[in-house]
């Protein structure tokens, strides 16, 4: 085995350690955010800064931070930030006040938004093979799709020994760690300096994707406000269309629309947004019932979910190894309906025995980690190596808004659904207050006798049911329909190695 061919491996391993970091973080508070919340005294408003602001700060950034490292250097970025990512886990895990978690939040988007399109673009640039890059990319994908999944996970099992700061603090060693190695191992590269990056198309793409996915996030909440989403969704489009026409009429655009032409490009987008969207959507659904119904605790509900994120990370680099078999379209094609079989699976035997709802959240996992795989594989090869950063910046925007959409479509599916059926079987107005959630409606219930208590609770736990089964159906429908326009706009070809190439 040469040098080389080992250090590019090990590369490998340091970019996946930041992602891990990068990605857990999205999902680590789940579990830590009713005992933060005691600690600092947050609002309920204040909650939602903590959790939401992570990810809005981090979608508005990436499309920029993408082409900036084109320009000045994927290493560069990458270090740098590491380096933000750090300062704000010390800051985020002795913030005094909420107030100062929420701007540490936004810090450590700040350094994820650097990190991120770097990873991916480091590994395209540092693995020529065609075979072998499918496989680094694969490792990739099984870590971003999995490590989401093991947010929870982490933060049960630290919250069961320390205090709520350990979720963050654990970020430091590994940054220096991989700051250390980061410095010595990965070669230097300078970009392309001839290449303009677009201070003002940054920032009105940042301010177009914050403000979209504001909107996407609000219209998932209760209490939203609609004239916020209203307004919060004008100022996103105005500020996209702005921001198309900018590019279109510059000679080195920071997105070159015409990527998006490219045969397999669009599908691979489209695909990485549905996965994210399975993925964070199935996560809400599921482990609502399994708390709220089941009764399980946050440790408990991350390690019956543990399956999902575990097979998302085997496969990944298995996809990887196959897809110059397979081919690029025909995996995505498949992979997406292994995933509708899996959540299918979750619909037909929801009480079932944790043994065969764990084999579906296997099959799920495989399904979507090979999805993001394929995805990526098809995104990064599709590009000269000048635009690494561009195509990069593409699959994460998607991930991060598909995210969003999925956390969204799927929590006012089930509001909906659940107020509509307490309405109807309790016989009340839909404004009442036991249709709002399955909690309120428990809430109300302790102030009830014995007989009707048992009744107003088992009235809500058969509409959370319904609820659940028709998010899950929802779920199903859209992983087979978007299989179907990919059949339909790129065929079941690009079986060779010279095919995905062309993907």
């Amino acid at each position: 085995m040469s040098s080389s061919y080992a250090k590019r491996w090990i590369i490998l391993a340091i970019l996946s350690s930041a992602l891990f970091l990068i990605v857990t973080d999205m999902t680590v508070l789940y579990t830590a955010l009713p005992t933060l919340t005691q600690a600092l005294g947050a609002t309920a408003s204040q909650k939602l800064w903590i959790v939401n602001t992570y990810a809005l700060v981090a979608a508005g950034l990436l499309l920029g931070a993408g082409t900036l490292g084109d320009r000045l250097g994927h290493k560069r970025l990458f270090v740098s930030g590491l380096v933000v990512f750090g300062l704000a886990s010390l800051l985020a895990a002795f913030s005094p006040t909420p107030e100062v978690l929420i701007l540490a939040r936004a810090l450590l988007a700040v350094g994820a938004a650097l990190m991120m399109p770097s990873t991916l673009s480091i590994v395209r640039l540092i693995f020529t093979d065609e075979q072998e890059r499918a496989v680094a990319i694969g490792v990739w994908a099984s870590v971003a799709s999995g490590g989401a999944a093991f947010g929870p996970v982490l933060g049960g099992f630290l919250l069961e020994h320390f205090w709520w700061g350990s979720v963050f603090l654990i970020n430091v060693p590994i940054v220096l760690v991989a700051l250390v190695l980061a410095w010595l191992l990965i070669p230097r590269m300078a970009g392309d300096a001839s290449r303009h990056w677009d201070g003002v198309g940054s920032l009105q793409v940042m301010v177009g994707l914050i403000a979209l996915a504001y909107a996407i996030k609000s219209m998932g909440l209760q209490a939203s406000s609609w004239s916020e989403v209203g307004l919060a969704t004008a100022l996103g489009v105005a500020c996209l269309v702005v921001f198309t026409r900018r590019q279109r009429r510059l000679a080195q655009p920071m997105l070159d629309f015409a990527i998006f032409r490219t045969p397999g490009f669009l599908a691979s987008v489209l695909a990485a947004v549905v996965a994210a969207a399975t993925l964070m959507g199935l996560q809400l659904v599921l482990s609502q019932r399994l708390q709220l119904v089941q009764a399980m605790s946050p440790l408990q509900t991350s390690l019956f979910m543990l399956p999902l994120p575990l097979a998302s990370l085997v496969v990944g680099p298995l996809a990887g190894a196959c897809l110059h078999r397979v081919g690029a379209m025909r995996m995505l094609i498949g992979s997406l309906l292994l995933a509708a079989v899996g959540i299918g699976g979750l619909l037909l035997w929801r009480d079932a025995s944790t043994w065969v709802q764990g084999s579906c959240l296997v099959v799920l996992g495989l399904g979507v980690g090979a999805v993001i795989s394929a995805a990526s594989t098809t995104l990064m090869n599709s590009i000269a190596e000048q635009q690494a950063g561009m195509a990069a910046s593409v699959e994460e925007v998607s991930y991060e808004l598909g995210g969003a959409l999925g956390v969204t479509v799927v929590g006012s599916v089930m509001s909906a659904v659940y107020g509509s059926h307490m309405a109807a079987q309790a016989g009340l107005s839909p404004d009442a207050q036991v249709a709002d959630s399955l909690e309120a409606a428990v809430r109300v219930a302790q102030t009830l006798p014995g007989s009707a208590q048992a009744s107003l609770v088992a009235v809500a736990h058969a509409a959370f049911e319904s609820a659940y089964a028709a998010s899950l159906g929802l779920l199903v429908a859209l992983l087979v329909a978007v299989a179907a326009w990919v059949y339909w706009k790129n065929g079941v070809g690009a079986a060779s190695a010279a095919q995905v190439r062309e993907c």
